[in-house]
């Protein structure tokens, strides 16, 4: 390939993160409009400006690089407890079907269940600990991983299934070289909404019940009045749900090399 292919391909793969960088500062340039000239209330939504101006404040005196790592650890606890029961309870389901026609109606229900206002229990049961936080973050999580996981190996085409049976592989072949790469895409999706949820409810436990987190400097800002920083302390919450995003994509690629 010449340079100048090269050099268009390069530019080409360099314009949606750049569109995206736009679209992000473009919004913070009207919200800021919009505050300044008071259609929006700033004791609503205090202006992007000073957002950005507490960031120094919240990293240095609130601690937040702890509580991002504490959050992100509870986070990734729960990823990993989501990916293995949640993939196994999907291979459950699809390999004995009795159990898919008894349970996968309930599972589904519990992807749309409330389990943060269950925290009380979970307090009872682990304490007022990150163990609380973590197991209802798994709760909220797994329905969504199971179900992908099962629709991901029945989706599997007969036809990859009947080529490895003409070669004669055992039913643990068959899922290893054929189901499990044939499911792996949507399975990724099954994480990725677990994630979402497991986040969503980490975060809200750790406002509700105080602990740790940043859920709780956004609890502790927010009872101070203190809407800047508040917004702030959103914000690494919303880096946290980057960093597992951009780990899933690459971890994907891993398993997926080619197309």
């Amino acid at each position: 390939m010449s340079a100048a292919p090269a050099r268009r391909i390069a530019l080409y793969n360099l314009v949606p993160p750049a569109l995206g960088l736009a679209t992000v500062v473009g919004f913070f340039v009207v919200m800021e409009v919009l505050v300044q000239t008071n259609v929006i209330n700033r004791f609503i939504v205090p202006p992007p400006s000073e957002i950005i101006g507490s960031f120094g404040r919240v990293i240095v005196e609130e601690h937040v690089f702890s509580r991002f790592v504490f959050t992100l650890g509870e986070c990734l606890m729960a990823g990993v407890m989501i990916t293995i029961f949640g993939v196994a309870g999907g291979f459950l389901l699809y390999r004995y079907k009795l159990l898919q026609q008894a349970t996968e109606t309930w599972v589904a229900a519990m992807a749309a269940a409330p389990v943060v206002l269950a925290y009380p229990l979970f307090m009872v049961i682990f304490g007022r600990s990150a163990w609380t936080i973590i197991m209802i973050g798994f709760v909220a999580a797994l329905p969504p991983v199971i179900l992908k996981t099962l629709e991901g190996l029945s989706g599997t085409r007969k036809v990859l299934v009947n080529v490895g049976k003409s070669f004669n592989l055992t039913a643990s072949q068959q899922f290893w070289k054929i189901m499990f790469p044939a499911a792996l895409p949507t399975m990724f999706v099954g994480v990725r909404l677990g994630l979402i949820f497991a986040l969503i409810n980490i975060v809200g436990v750790e406002f509700l019940i105080n602990y740790g987190g940043l859920g709780q400097l956004i609890n502790d800002l927010a009872e101070r009045y203190d809407l800047p920083g508040t917004y702030a302390a959103i914000c690494f919450v919303i880096l946290v749900s980057v960093v597992f995003f951009m780990s899933l994509e690459k971890a994907e690629r891993w398993l997926r090399p080619v197309d």
